[in-house]
């Protein structure tokens, strides 16, 4: 296999391409806005409030199709602002942004006016933002900024989470380049070569599609086996090789788990990846259209005990819902109060499940809820795959080295 990157997605900026002039299937960036946009119109008149304002990276990325690219990738406020009102369609930025936000997204193709502020304002962004809306701070909701008077997080991660026709399709690209970082990665590893040299590997083939690593774990032998997020040290494996990777471009992200090794398992070990796929698997199974993500939750403790683990699911998170956010929430037994256990599966939510058990063994890939079932946007490109009993879709086996030519 060449070690090359897929084509980037379009509506994702890599290389001289232009920022999101369009994705495949005739869904646009300006169809993507004008969808959100009438979301949290509607948001707002329900909740009887004047507009709303978004800061955070997740929240604008959705609402401006990721127009935006970080500068400073852990600020948790965005540099530029959303401002939604029945009248306005606004963002705002810093007096230092603006030539670069005008040259690299062409707002006004997406129907937002941009005004731009002092950088060394503190107040500018809430005033800003509140002025052009016409509203008292207090009469606007937010992603969550302390500004603003009515906190909508979860009203906003419930509305996103239904992804729209450029969103779905950015989130589909996506996953192709992940499966790709992470099969690049992996069979770059031999006996000998350290997390960080495959952890290293695999970031850079992300950074050539655009993409950015959010989340890296890459462990080898008893590390992998020993901790359920060994991060990599520069330590050398010789036996197996664990990758698990998050990626996010324009403000999407996918989750994404594989393994190598230079032989098969030892029995126990293959018995208990054997069991996390079988988990993995009724729990997807689960996720049809209707079904309520509380019921959900209940029915993966339940695979669990299926497969002669009862207790295990209290010693990992167990993933769920990805998206605009790492994970979009999180859910468990006691959580019945979460205004996310009522919610309903729905097409166009995405999923990452991630069942493990101790010893090392664990399953993840991203999938998309459609009206006619899942889809798994990081499906193994050139790796090996196997059947799971009572699941459609072959899932990824581990690459065993001595037999990479044989177990394809």
């Amino acid at each position: 296999m060449t070690n090359r990157p897929t084509p980037a997605p379009p509506g994702a900026r890599t290389g001289d391409e232009e920022v999101g002039k369009s994705v495949r299937n005739g869904a646009s960036r300006r169809d993507h806005v004008r969808q959100v946009v009438s979301r949290l119109r509607r948001l707002a008149e329900q909740r009887g409030l004047e507009g709303i304002v978004l800061s955070g990276p997740a929240a604008v990325a959705w609402a401006t199709g990721g127009m935006n690219t970080a500068i400073d990738r852990a600020l948790p406020v965005d540099m530029v602002w959303v401002a939604i009102s029945e009248g306005a369609q606004l963002l705002v930025t810093t007096e230092v942004e603006l030539p670069r936000i005008l040259a690299d997204s062409d707002p006004a193709a997406s129907d937002f006016s941009v005004v731009a502020v002092p950088w060394y304002d503190p107040e500018a962004f809430v005033a800003t933002s509140a002025g052009r809306l016409g509203a008292a701070a207090a009469n606007l909701g937010s992603d969550g900024h302390p500004a603003f008077g009515v906190d909508l997080s979860d009203d906003l991660v419930i509305s996103r989470m239904a992804l729209t026709d450029f969103g779905r399709e950015a989130l589909r690209c996506l996953g192709r380049d992940t499966a790709h970082a992470l099969e690049v990665a992996l069979k770059s590893w031999r006996p000998g070569v350290s997390d960080r040299e495959v952890q290293a590997e695999m970031v850079r083939q992300l950074e050539l599609t655009g993409a950015e690593a959010v989340v890296a774990i890459v462990a080898g032998d008893e590390r992998a086996g020993e901790l359920r997020h060994p991060l990599a040290l520069g330590i050398p494996a010789y036996e197996r090789m664990m990758a698990v990777i998050v990626s996010r471009r324009g403000g999407l992200n996918v989750a994404a788990t594989r393994f190598v090794a230079e032989k098969p398992a030892s029995a126990e070990l293959a018995e208990k990846f054997r069991a996390v796929r079988q988990i993995e698997a009724t729990v997807l199974r689960a996720c049809s259209p209707g079904a309520t993500y509380g019921g959900v939750t209940l029915r993966l403790v339940e695979a669990y005990a299926e497969v002669g683990h009862p207790e295990a699911w209290r010693e990992h998170w167990q993933g769920g819902p990805i998206g605009y956010g790492t994970r979009e929430f999180e859910l468990a037994p006691g959580f019945e109060e979460s205004a996310f256990w009522p919610l309903e599966v729905a097409p166009g939510h995405a999923l990452a499940w991630n069942p493990s058990l101790s010893g090392g063994a664990k399953v993840e890939d991203t999938f998309l809820v459609t009206k006619d079932g899942l889809t798994c946007v990081t499906s193994p490109i050139d790796w090996p795959t196997e059947e799971v009993e009572g699941f459609s879709d072959p899932r990824p086996a581990v690459l065993v080295r001595s037999e990479e030519g044989d177990n394809k």
